[in-house]
């Protein structure tokens, strides 16, 4: 491999957050040192690798792979960065929806054992807790009494902890639980000690109905699956519970006000930033394999709804690289480049699934049988700057949205081509596959192209938080995130298990200071504290037409914001049809990751860096 000059190196990595980034998360070598001796030398090592799987022009394939990983283009998911090309028994998959766990002590340390071994190769991990029964239930095959999903929670926090105990990299866990799980009230608490679940993000899978109760300030039954042969005079309702495709016969054990519960999980989101809730019914519909899986959890920040055994596939187009003439009258996207990304890209992660190692057959499966990818956008907020919008105004509504559909369509074109080059999932049924509400959406070139070739992948878009990545491509914007302050403070575990402060300032900031010296800022260079929580709205609004995954979103809500207002953040994403909410507000529980040179107790929301995946 070449070896640059330490200038042109620094160049590349223009920061020093940048380039303990590199160092710590994504940069290889081996026992005697050898391996990447730039970050060039990790780019063709991932294009290398991933070429490896073309079966024809390789060679080509892989300066194809390098040219959009060069400079940060494309950013592919930490596990790819890290482990593609290395050897190392690894995934490059970020994370995966474990299986649906068994309602028994087997049943739950077996699921335990599969969460180990899937983090132990890198992989974080989302469950579903509700096939578990509610404390206090009997526990007939013992004699004795369950303690209740949130308890076991608790093993698995304590694993996470064990396992990933050292290193700059800890574990990411979503458990979520039902909105009418008999537990749910202890669920909705379970964080109000700062000292409970730290190394899990926790959401509530709320259901339309549950949402009609609350409108209609109804009753709302907690109820739980009956056993096999369990006979009862309780009333008894139908549910499609987690884990099964069919309703099956509950016993309602709890009745409740469906407006109490829904202020109670308002105020725990307000006062420490968790549980978050997924619009699960609105994950479902829109779900493209909806005829043949149900979705009942997601990956650990939420941008990819997933079946049990389920694993997301990740890579973000850093749109900064692709603004021409930024913050002049003539400051334009390169769509044709960014175009060719897409396409080139969607390749890149389709080769990743048929390349990457697997904790478990199981997910080996799953993932070759519906070749789920995400691709995805970063650098948004820092785009709209050079661009001269407003973040949150109509403009940058539909400039972001306009981009989004070109990512979208253009990745689903590629599918198409390689589905006739390599084949389809093998899950694929056209028919039922075209009925689906997004495939309908699609142009109408893009359904005639699947009903005739087929498509490679079943689904292709997600938007992910790409914190760690958005570090490494010298601070942009990450996501679809508005920029959080254009000079701050973060704080980052080093290896050593202890925290190191680093002073950054935003790419897109940089550079304006380096055009334009000592002219003032624009009124469009806003951060998050110039920002309305409907802007956040609003925006993630926009881009969800054309994502068939889902967003990883954070809606920022000042301190002061009255709680009444923030009551109706929650109902306006619902009314949007949003797969989601997530929200942060400044509170005493959540830890500080970044501050802002004015106030340094302002804190991050709750999938900092560490616990994103990366």
């Amino acid at each position: 491999m070449s070896t640059p000059s330490s200038t042109h190196q620094q160049n590349i990595l223009a920061t020093a957050i940048s380039r303990h980034i590199w160092e710590t998360k994504y940069r290889y070598l081996d026992d005697e040192g050898n391996g990447d001796q730039s970050i060039e030398d990790t780019w063709m090592r991932v294009a290398h690798a991933l070429a490896g799987v073309e079966i024809q022009d390789s060679a080509t394939w892989q300066q194809r792979f390098f040219d959009i990983l060069r400079d940060f283009r494309f950013l592919p998911g930490g596990r790819i960065l890290a482990g593609a090309g290395t050897g190392k028994q690894v995934t490059l998959f970020n994370c995966f929806v474990m299986g649906t766990i068994e309602d028994s002590l087997d049943g739950i340390f077996d699921a335990l054992k599969q969460g180990a071994l899937t983090m132990q190769q890198g992989g974080g991990i989302g469950y579903d807790f509700s096939s578990l029964r509610p404390a206090g239930l009997p526990a007939h095959h013992v004699g004795g009494i369950a303690s209740g999903p949130v308890s076991f929670m608790r093993i698995w926090d304590s694993m996470c902890a064990t396992l990933l105990s050292t290193g700059a990299r800890r574990g990411a866990m979503m458990a979520c639980l039902r909105c009418d799980h008999p537990d749910i009230e202890t669920f909705v608490d379970a964080k109000r000690d700062a000292r409970e679940l730290r190394h899990f993000n926790l959401s509530i899978l709320v259901t339309d109905d549950f949402m009609r109760a609350v409108h209609e300030d109804d009753d709302w039954p907690l109820v739980f699956p009956l056993a096999a042969g369990e006979f009862t005079g309780d009333t008894v309702v139908m549910r499609q519970w987690s884990g099964q495709r069919q309703e099956v016969a509950c016993r309602v054990l709890k009745t409740i006000k469906a407006r109490s519960l829904w202020d109670r999980i308002m105020r725990a989101t307000y006062d420490y930033a968790e549980p978050g809730v997924l619009f699960i019914d609105i994950i479902n519909r829109r779900n493209n394999l909806g005829y043949c899986e149900v979705i009942s959890a997601t990956n650990p920040c939420g941008e990819i709804p997933l079946p049990p055994y389920g694993a997301c596939d990740l890579g973000s187009i850093n749109l900064g690289q692709f603004i021409k003439q930024p913050f002049s009258k003539n400051a334009h996207l390169d769509n044709e480049a960014l175009i060719e990304t897409v396409r080139i890209a969607t390749r890149l992660l389709d080769n990743v699934i048929d390349l990457s190692l697997f904790p478990l057959p199981a997910q080996q499966t799953r993932a070759q049988q519906t070749r789920r990818i995400g691709l995805g956008i970063t650098g948004l907020a820092d785009a709209l700057i050079m661009l001269g919008h407003r973040y949150g105004d109509p403009q940058s509504l539909k400039q972001a949205g306009n981009i989004m559909r070109d990512v979208c369509h253009n990745a689903y074109r590629s599918s198409i081509d390689l589905a006739k080059e390599k084949g389809a999932f093998p899950l694929l049924d056209k028919t039922k596959y075209l009925k689906q509400p997004f495939i309908q959406s699609l142009p109408e070139d893009i359904r005639q192209g699947i009903a005739q070739h087929g498509i490679r992948n079943s689904h292709l878009t997600a938007i992910a938080p790409a914190g760690t990545i958005s570090l490494l491509a010298n601070n942009i914007s990450s996501g679809v995130e508005p920029v959080f302050s254009f000079q701050h403070h973060r704080k980052i575990l080093e290896a050593n298990g202890e925290y190191r402060s680093y002073s950054l300032e935003d790419a897109a900031w940089r550079l304006w200071q380096a055009q334009q010296r000592e002219a003032p800022l624009p009124e469009h260079f806003v951060d998050i504290t110039t920002l309305s929580p409907e802007d956040h709205i609003n925006m993630e609004a926009a881009l969800l037409p054309y994502v068939d995954n889902a967003i990883s979103k954070t809606i920022n809500v000042p301190r002061d914001y009255p709680f009444e207002k923030f009551l109706s953040l929650y109902q306006i994403a619902y009314d949007k049809k949003l797969k989601g909410c997530t929200t942060f507000r400044e509170n005493p529980v959540t830890g500080a990751i970044l501050t802002t040179n004015a106030n340094p107790e302002t804190a991050s929301h709750c999938c900092n860096i560490e616990r994103e995946a990366d």
